[in-house]
């Protein structure tokens, strides 16, 4: 008898991890929209018992998001570096790697793109011609600086057997503190009177036809949308995108067929570390014009997690799960402004919607590596 409990309750595991093995993509985005609304369901039971207004509160939730052209805005400006962030995890979550330092790639990508663009500015013309050359190089700058520091875990990985999710948190934390160290020190502005760099040239400017923010740009949102198709068209179209989810998944399989598995890691994470760096530049360039403490400017590469999880991995389905994101956190700022709930309640049920997100798809992940659902895979 005393083996009936632990025999059913690992009977029922395998059942449960053996439907999400089996769930189609759109299956398991099903599952994430409907977690995603559980837990705002669960929100709002906590506002009514924390004594505020449930009606009201899920009313500034839509309002902040999408009620207005300041709040649209608002909320495409975060769903921007949510969507690209995301897509960042995406690429390497897809091909079994977990690139858990987005966030790290992200501040080193935006804080070189404006080093760059101001040392280089005295070479360049004052005018709009050398505003986008500056804008260009920056941007590549960016690029390169993120997939270089992604790839380092990727070769610690590979050739080294060292733990991604170890060495890509602890790259962050480094990513944060140099970085900082370096805007409070060699590239601090002295006449400025918080801790940040010099302003990007005038010059260096995105227009923004559509909308009256100063933060947000046509050019940003088209940016993005053209990072998310071609990422997807790589990884589904191409021999590349095959061998990087192949060597991932199935590595034996991956080397039978020629493909260099540890080449591959290092080359997945690259991939993610270079749309991240862009994702740091967007954000430079669009929202900031300049660089300051990293700790202060958004966990956008930690929440790319749960955006990640909750599009199924899949770049084309990071929009709208991003678009979720930034209403949430356009929501969270409007709500602050014009209501008396605490900003650490609406802060624990974005965080409620993080954790109904991610785990279907973390239990996922672990039923793949430890052979749940009756089979290893």
């Amino acid at each position: 008898m005393t083996d009936d409990g632990p025999g059913r309750a690992r009977g029922a595991l395998d059942a449960a991890a053996a439907k999400l093995l089996e769930a189609t993509v759109l299956e398991r985005i099903g599952i994430a929209f409907a977690s995603t609304v559980l837990a705002l369901a669960i929100g709002l039971v906590i506002v009514a018992a924390a004594g505020h207004n449930p009606l009201r509160f899920a009313n500034q939730l839509v309002v902040g998001s999408f009620g207005s052209g300041r709040a649209i805005a608002r909320t495409l400006r975060y769903s921007t570096l949510f969507v690209l962030t995301g897509v960042a995890v995406a690429v390497a979550f897809r091909a079994g790697v977990f690139n858990i330092g987005v966030q790290g790639q992200f501040v080193v990508g935006g804080f070189t793109t404006v080093v760059a663009i101001v040392e280089l500015s005295p070479y360049f013309p004052e005018n709009a011609l050398g505003g986008l050359a500056l804008l260009l190089l920056g941007t590549l700058a960016a690029v390169v600086a993120g997939g270089l520091y992604a790839a380092l875990p990727g070769v610690l990985k590979a050739y080294g057997g060292a733990n991604e999710i170890i060495t890509t948190i602890m790259l962050n934390f480094i990513a944060i503190g140099f970085v900082g160290w370096l805007v409070a020190g060699r590239f601090g502005d002295p006449e400025a009177t918080a801790t940040r760099t010099e302003r990007l040239p005038d010059t260096v400017t995105l227009p923004s036809p559509l909308f009256d923010d100063p933060n947000l740009s046509i050019v940003g949102l088209l940016v993005t949308v053209a990072v998310v198709v071609a990422v997807s068209l790589v990884i589904s179209r191409t021999s590349f995108g095959y061998d990087m989810v192949t060597s991932g998944y199935q590595e034996s399989a991956a080397r039978y067929s020629g493909v260099d598995a540890k080449r591959m890691i290092v080359s997945t994470m690259t991939f993610s570390g270079v749309v991240a760096g862009l994702a740091g530049a967007v954000f430079a360039i669009m929202i900031q014009g300049y660089y300051t403490d990293p700790s202060g400017v958004g966990n956008y590469g930690f929440d790319a997690i749960a955006v990640s999880l909750l599009a199924a991995n899949h770049p084309v389905g990071v929009v709208p799960a991003g678009l979720l994101f930034g209403g949430l956190e356009s929501a969270g700022s409007h709500i602050q402004i014009n209501s008396d709930v605490p900003v650490q309640l609406i802060d624990g049920i974005v965080g409620l919607v993080v954790l109904f997100v991610a785990v279907p798809e973390l239990f996922r992940m672990l039923a793949k590596r430890t052979g749940l659902g009756g089979e290893q895979r």
